[in-house]
């Protein structure tokens, strides 16, 4: 069982100084892909860092700026992602402030046709003033210091901050305090999730803080059982595929026999993310490309 943290205090626009460095602003938009709202941070004093500005939101734009103290300027604005609770608002940020974006652009738009919506949206235009791409870059400001680490999974192009001062993670939606993370094909790829997971692991962080909801203070248990979870549901598909279930319509109902119906298209996707994984590791196979409609038989 995955030990979710889901309560969390807070006012809609109000900035709240959640440790030494950190202060945080969580927009108005809550919904069933962004828990109670985007949590936006904004790291140090004086030159502060803002971290996934959110929405495109008039008024958590001002609650943005309304959280800086008299003389503080906001000089990175740095975006974990390309989903559109994540970072529309950088642009306008940008404008009122001067401040210089950073993140990693989406290198290819994927195409899905299945109809299924998984996400809060896209923005497929956003493109940061300063590549991120591939991790390992260093952000400097008075009294903090941020790095980059790479993390696809969730999406291709997704990247957390290590604040160094405070060995803490801003996991975006890499990691979550109330929900396992939505990986999805095209742009979602379980391969790279896990390996994600075990980077992310290896440095022991003491908090991470994602976009949505309260931090997560027990890092490493949380961590081992969110990759738990994944494995479980793994195996369950491989044993489906055993036991004859060679299509995912035929598995899902199966493995989601507790799951609303409805939610069952959603499902679906979830584990075609799975079995590409199990393709690549050769656990699975099937012929040409490994996709919704695809007959898989077990190796």
């Amino acid at each position: 069982m995955i030990p979710y943290v889901r309560e969390i205090k807070f006012e809609y626009g109000k900035a709240d100084q959640v440790s030494p460095l950190i202060r945080r602003v969580v927009a108005n938009n809550p919904g069933p892909f962004t828990y109670l709202g985007t949590g936006t941070y904004i790291i140090g004093r004086g030159e502060v860092a803002v971290i996934d500005p959110g929405p495109d939101m008039d008024d958590h734009l001002e609650a943005i700026l309304a959280a800086l103290e008299p003389g503080e300027k906001i000089t990175h604005i740095l975006v974990t992602h390309h989903h559109s609770d994540h970072s529309p608002l950088a642009g306008p940020l940008k404008a009122r402030t001067g401040a210089s974006i950073y993140g990693c652009a989406v290198a290819e738009i994927p195409v899905d046709d299945s109809g299924v919506r998984m996400e809060a949206g896209a923005d497929f235009g956003f493109s940061p003033d300063v590549s991120l791409c591939g991790g390992g870059q260093v952000l400097e400001g008075p009294g903090w210091t941020m790095e980059a680490i790479a993390t696809p999974g969730h999406t291709s192009n997704h990247i957390c901050f290590a604040l160094k001062e405070e060995n803490a993670l801003f996991s975006g939606d890499h990691i979550m305090g109330w929900s396992t993370t939505v990986i999805t094909p095209p742009d979602g790829d379980m391969t790279d999730y896990m390996d994600s997971l075990d980077k992310v692991k290896a440095r022991e962080f003491s908090v991470l803080w994602p976009t949505h909801g309260p931090p997560i203070t027990e890092v490493t248990p949380f961590i081992e059982a969110y990759i738990a979870h994944r494995r479980a549901r793994e195996a369950q598909v491989l044993k489906a595929v055993t036991e004859g279930h060679g299509k995912i319509r035929e598995m899902v109902p199966v493995l989601y026999a507790d799951v609303d119906p409805r939610l069952h298209p959603a499902a679906a996707r979830s584990v075609l993310g799975h079995m590409i994984d199990l393709v690549r590791r050769g656990l699975v196979t099937t012929d040409g490309t490994p996709g919704p409609d695809s007959e898989y038989r077990a190796v």
